[in-house]
């Protein structure tokens, strides 16, 4: 069984230098995704995320895998740039242009983290998707060990 086939859209054609989404290393769970922007940007500390044009469209077009955008990991940890919703879902139907929602997550006063262009900011992962059936009941057909326990309350 191959891997499954998108159509990927080019809508920003310096990703033909930069680099296309792709993976970047033999085992790597994600494809980074650019900024596709004309000029450095300055993310100020703790301000609304801004959305940034990856310069690409991917039509999934199977109603069983589902695409996240997630962000990079290294750019959280060392930079403290994180998604605006920290997870984006992509609908396998959607066909529109991927906008990553940057935000710096610093604390207030800290010095902007400039992005530039052509860097990789975020990543995408696809998985599969199961569309649940729900039934309708008054009381669960079985009773588990946490219950109703809310958060927090298995330790």
């Amino acid at each position: 069984m191959g891997a499954p086939e998108f159509e990927l859209k080019v809508l920003d054609p310096r990703l033909h230098d930069w680099g296309l989404p792709a993976q970047h290393s033999d085992m790597a769970a994600g494809i980074d995704l650019r900024a596709c922007i004309d000029a450095p940007l300055a993310l100020q500390a703790q301000a609304p995320a801004t959305m940034v044009p990856s310069g690409v469209a991917i039509l999934i077009n199977r109603p069983d895998i589902v695409a996240f955008v997630l962000p990079r990991s290294g750019l959280g940890a060392r930079a403290g740039i994180i998604l605006g919703q920290s997870v984006g879902t992509i609908d396998p139907d959607y066909q529109g242009p991927w906008l990553i929602p940057l935000i710096n997550r610093n604390a207030l006063g800290t010095p902007p983290v400039v992005i530039n262009p052509g860097d990789r900011i975020a990543q995408a992962v696809f998985l599969p998707l199961l569309r649940p059936m729900l039934k309708i009941v008054e009381e669960f057909s079985v009773a588990t060990s946490r219950g109703s326990g809310g958060f927090g309350s298995t330790g």
